[in-house]
């Protein structure tokens, strides 16, 4: 219709150039009005630029038009004059045509930020990168998790682990793997899955990440509790009866070698007695000990639930100190106490909290026999992620890196008359107050147990 209108008007004004075109020249040919010719010459001359004006008017507001689309400047409209029918039209048609593309653009912008507002909040670290390793995109998780404020290039990562980096960069479309992260103050477990798209001529991978360290902690210590109440069930139901069958038979016996006490021809025969009752003391001891070794770790399965308050932590440490400090002089071994912030303060069970540090404080006297300088630190902060944070650390012996991993299982110890289950309680502890309990070492340097809340 535009079009229609602006063709018409066009022809118009042509066929006006031509019949003033035909007027000049028979005034020219068949006349002598110099003045009337002279007029009809300025009046074609006026036509020629009002055509010429036209349609230019029309090109230049096309331009306007296309550039707008060009760079997507969709707050430019056309002013609509009433005057003239047929730009009013054109300019109408494309305003009609710019605000369906404000309205597509607009929509765009609500889905994009829809979609960054749900990446931003899913709790699982994404990150959107090319094959060199440029970050297109993180989201908060991602940043909470390495706690970096920006990230421009995986490399950047190098600060965390090179070993991640390596990973990121290599990490094939569709592949799932897992990646153990480890340091002083902290764990991670993370579970990496990784795909591929392609956006024009770049190839983007997206890895999500997760920190599955307290899934797998939590996992590993149900396992191990159900194994030990299925173990100590059975223990008990068979060794209850053996130590009561044992005490009933040295009853027995006690009897029988009284009563053959009291004839002289019987002192072979009460000497065999008193063999086989020293046989039964020895069944009766041994089942004696091995019920309280159950008994023992029954505690791993009946752990209280913690009764929780606030107390500050220097407090705590203070008490741990008072209860040790004749040990630790006798031993002539240095304790510091270092919190900071002076003022942290701790919700938990006080009196679990307190067992596990004095099992700490306790595990790393043992490592210090004949060492020079002797010393053990006990610390409480706030770590990189805010999380408060208490640490015992020793420069003792240390412990061995194929040991490291099993110091935790439950029954396992490297001590003559250890029973396996102080760390293992401490990790319980520390999972029922939703924290960790971890370990580092560098044997005759630093060893140091870590619980983060």
């Amino acid at each position: 219709m535009v079009y229609n209108n602006f063709r018409v008007s066009l022809i118009f004004r042509v066929l006006l150039l031509a019949v003033s075109l035909f007027v000049l020249f028979y005034i020219f040919f068949r006349t002598e009005f110099v003045i009337t010719l002279f007029l009809v010459g300025i009046i074609i001359v006026f036509q020629v630029w009002s055509i010429i004006q036209y349609v230019d008017r029309t090109n230049r507001i096309l331009n306007s038009f296309l550039e707008a689309i060009r760079y997507s400047d969709f707050s430019h409209t056309f002013h609509v004059d009433e005057l003239d029918s047929s730009f009013g039209k054109l300019k109408h048609s494309f305003n009609e045509v710019i605000k369906y593309f404000q309205e597509v653009k607009a929509e765009k912008e609500e889905n994009y930020f829809y979609l960054q507002t749900v990446i931003q909040h899913i709790g699982i670290a994404l990150i959107a990168y090319r094959k060199d390793g440029e970050v297109e995109m993180i989201n908060n998780a991602t940043k909470k998790l390495f706690q970096v404020r920006s990230l421009n290039n995986i490399q950047q990562l190098s600060s965390v682990s090179n070993d991640l980096v390596e990973k990121l960069l290599t990490i094939k479309h569709g592949e799932n793997t897992l990646l153990r992260i480890q340091n002083k103050n902290d764990i991670l477990q993370l579970a990496i899955y990784a795909t591929e798209f392609k956006i024009h001529d770049r190839t983007i991978v997206l890895t999500s990440i997760k920190n599955i360290q307290n899934e797998l902690e939590e996992k590993e210590m149900e396992s191990w509790q159900k194994l030990i109440r299925v173990l100590t069930h059975e223990i008990m139901n068979s060794i209850t009866p053996i130590s009561s069958l044992s005490s009933t038979v040295m009853m027995i016996l006690g009897d029988l070698k009284s009563s053959l006490k009291e004839s002289d021809d019987n002192d072979d025969v009460v000497e065999s007695v008193e063999d086989v009752e020293s046989a039964f003391k020895t069944i009766h001891k041994r089942t004696d000990g091995l019920l309280h070794f159950v008994n023992t770790y029954r505690d791993l399965t009946s752990l209280p639930n913690p009764q929780i308050s606030i107390f500050p932590v220097e407090q705590l440490f203070k008490n741990i100190h008072s209860l040790l400090e004749e040990q630790l002089n006798l031993k002539s071994i240095n304790c510091v106490i270092d919190v900071h912030p002076v003022t942290l303060e701790l919700s938990a069970d006080e009196k679990l909290i307190e067992q596990v540090l004095i099992n700490m404080v306790t595990n790393s006297m043992q490592s210090l026999p004949g060492k020079e300088s002797a010393e053990i630190k006990i610390r409480g902060f706030l770590n990189k992620r805010g999380r408060i944070t208490l640490q015992v650390i020793d420069n003792g012996k240390g412990i061995l890196p194929e040991v490291m991993d099993k110091i935790f299982i439950p029954f396992f110890t490297t001590k003559a008359e250890g029973s396996g289950i102080g760390l293992s309680l401490s990790k319980q502890i520390m999972r029922k107050h939703g924290g960790s309990l971890n370990a580092y070492s560098e044997p005759y340097k630093e060893t140091g147990f870590t619980m983060t809340f």
